[in-house]
């Protein structure tokens, strides 16, 4: 079969590969029909994070069951299924707990000797924990597949800032980074009920879906301005909840800057750069709270699965860019050089 793999810094290559096969009993082979590219991918595209030359890359997919081992109960061939972006044994006290990134079994997607989402298939280890259903009717509706696909990864990653950060209804939300998990939170936020939803973002096509996913204000300054900004729309205070999205020293120190006192920094951005930039005595004299971490977007599912099928969300505007699996480094690319805001892989 043909999957994506890295090689160095900007050499993204779709090659030949064995195919995927059933190894334990509780293995599944899932044909993928629709992948992405994740903005955390760029770190290894740019050489921020390391890479094995020729290791798998993409952990974000959908597809439909093709096999599954003899101890696989709750799935069959035929089955459409979405995988979160780390697979778990459903078993251990941590997924026992909803944490199901930190399941001592679990792994990641594209990890060395582990298949990559961006490719035609995918062995997926403890398949009846990891994988959830879709309604098959879902295959002939292009929309409603890319929602679904978001469940993936940036939606339920989204989710999980707003929650850390404690969003609730009537609250005053900010969230900084215009990337598809900054408007995932967006949308997460306002699904939560909150009143008002600041999106601090430069690119005016980004801000555009942010404001139809429920932000109420924009703020396009960085740094010390975008803090003003922000204090200046709420009475001097600042937001009660502030989603981070980015992981640079900058966005951190920004996110801590336009939280209310006793407010709560919800964090997902996936921490790059010289350092995070926390003023801890600032922190612990204004009550500001930081959570956040890893998604364990398995456990959102359930929850917000229905809302994509209902209709009450549909974070699929996030994807502005299609391509077939031949089209993968071009993608890579047009997302380095924010040309695309998220590319949707056709495999």
């Amino acid at each position: 079969m043909r999957a994506t793999v890295i090689h160095a810094p900007h050499d993204i290559r779709v090659e030949e590969v064995p195919d995927p096969a059933v190894r334990q009993p509780t293995d599944a082979v899932v044909r993928v029909v629709l992948a992405c590219i994740c903005g955390s991918d760029l770190w290894a595209y740019r050489g921020e994070s390391a890479r094995k030359p020729g290791q798998r890359i993409g952990h974000e997919f959908l597809g439909v069951v093709e096999e599954t081992g003899s101890e696989v109960s709750g799935l069959r061939p035929g089955d459409l299924v979405v995988s979160p972006f780390v697979w778990s044994d459903g078993t251990c006290d941590y997924c026992a707990e909803g944490l199901t990134t930190s399941c001592p079994a679990g792994g990641f997607w594209g990890q060395v000797g582990s298949d990559g989402g961006q490719g035609e298939a995918v062995r997926v280890p403890f398949a009846d924990a990891t994988l959830v259903r879709l309604p098959a009717e879902a295959l002939s509706d292009d929309r409603l597949l890319a929602g679904l696909l978001t469940l993936s990864d940036v939606l339920g990653t989204g989710h999980h800032a707003a929650v850390g950060a404690g969003v609730r209804p009537g609250a005053t939300v900010a969230v900084v980074g215009d990337g598809a998990v900054g408007l995932c939170g967006v949308l997460a936020a306002r699904r939560l009920g909150a009143e008002r939803i600041i999106a601090l973002g430069r690119h005016e096509a980004r801000t555009a879906i942010a404001r139809t996913f429920g932000a109420t204000d924009v703020v396009a300054e960085r740094g010390e301005a975008a803090v003003e900004a922000v204090r200046q729309l709420t009475g001097g205070h600042g937001a009660h909840a502030v989603i981070e999205a980015v992981g640079t020293e900058q966005s951190m120190r920004t996110a801590v800057a336009v939280t209310r006192d006793g407010g709560t920094v919800g964090y997902v951005g996936v921490p790059h750069g010289s350092g995070t930039g926390l003023d801890l005595s600032d922190m612990f004299d204004r009550n500001v709270s930081l959570r956040g971490g890893v998604a364990p977007v398995r456990t959102y599912i359930p929850e917000l699965l229905p809302d994509i099928l209902d209709g009450t969300i549909d974070p699929s505007p996030v994807f502005d860019l299609t391509v077939g699996l031949d089209g993968v480094p071009g993608g890579y690319k047009a997302m380095d050089e924010r040309i695309a805001l998220k590319v949707l892989v056709k495999a």
